[in-house]
């Protein structure tokens, strides 16, 4: 199999490390310079198109998988293998489904995921949303991540914490700050573009945490894998923090937020919080005491995943080699 990966985004691990695990080159598509304004993003989105037709017609590939938001990158991909009757994989991240910016294009998007090979999502919820719409669904909670660890990112101090973020309209910025200020001893990189720190009502920044910026793969990697620990909050439901996976593939153990999906995720080698500032210093504080116990757990939770993985692998191989209508694989026809 000679798949490719499509994903309209600046950058994407997930889908750099699926390729990595099943073979293939990713692409990240993106044209910054033509902003993200609703009156230029039809024009981003047109040139993208431009730009997949051409990276598909270069390297005809047995098999497509594309990042979902936006929902125009996966009907690009589907106009292109239906000409081609090459089968496609979605995979669909959470903000699909619940960003305010794609709900009233869900309809689209579930026709278009109907007529794909199967779906990749996060977890039960998200699955069932889809089958109730007739889509084939594969499940991957994770996918393993491999950094070139050095010393590119030295955390400072004795005991310090990496909080990845991207500064988002779900993350409990002004929380994990104030919590950051109870805590003077511990060292805090807050990683992300900070400069939107701006538009938040977010409290100053304590002097024991630092804004990394945006960071290179190998510095990033060295950050999470150097940290004592990872901390990534979210206040919406139903959402897998990329960075606390990141993290726990590296063996480090990470502080997250209490909701079911996480709580089952990450079932050892974390601490779970209500995202309020007491909950959150409490668990750091806990984390530095229990540290040793921490990080032999994130090791066994972290072998855990790598066999899930491979099931998973399994079973996304398998919906590539199960035909459907008109040799294509497909589960309906519209």
């Amino acid at each position: 199999m000679k798949p490719t990966y499509i994903s309209w985004a600046p950058y994407c691990s997930r889908s750099d490390h699926t390729a990595r695990e099943l073979g293939g080159v990713s692409h990240m598509v993106y044209r910054a310079a033509l902003g993200s304004r609703v009156a230029t993003a039809w024009l981003k989105y047109l040139v993208q198109a431009i730009d997949t037709f051409r990276i598909l017609g270069r390297e005809r590939p047995d098999a497509v998988f594309v990042m979902s938001p936006p929902v125009f990158a996966v009907l690009t991909v589907w106009a292109w293998c239906r000409v081609r009757r090459v089968p496609y994989i979605v995979d669909a991240h959470t903000a699909a489904f619940l960003h305010p910016r794609w709900r009233y294009l869900q309809w689209l998007h579930n026709a278009l995921c109907r007529r794909a090979a199967t779906t990749i999502v996060t977890n039960d919820h998200l699955a069932g949303l889809l089958e109730g719409a007739g889509a084939r669904t594969t499940i991957v909670r994770d996918v393993p991540v491999e950094y070139r660890v050095t010393n590119a990112f030295q955390p400072e101090g004795a005991f310090s914490v990496a909080i990845v973020c991207s500064f988002n309209y779900d993350e409990p910025i002004a929380a994990m700050l104030t919590a950051a200020a109870q805590l003077p001893d511990v060292r805090f990189y807050m990683t992300g573009n900070a400069s939107k720190l701006q538009k938040l009502d977010a409290p100053a920044i304590p002097g024991n945490v630092v804004l990394t910026g945006f960071l290179s793969e190998e510095e990033y990697g060295s950050l999470i894998a150097n940290a004592s620990a990872v901390m990534t909050l979210t206040t919406r439901d139903h959402t897998m923090l990329r960075g606390a996976w990141e993290a726990v593939y590296q063996g480090t153990p990470v502080i997250v937020s209490d909701w079911p999906v996480l709580r089952e995720a990450f079932d050892r080698g974390a601490i779970h919080v209500d995202n309020s500032p007491v909950a959150i210093a409490a668990a750091v504080r806990r984390m530095q005491a229990e540290l040793p116990r921490y990080r032999t757990e994130a090791a066994v939770l972290r072998d855990g995943k790598r066999s899930r993985w491979a099931e998973a692998k399994r079973a996304l191989l398998r919906a590539l080699d199960t035909p459907g209508v008109d040799g294509r694989h497909a589960q309906n026809v519209w």
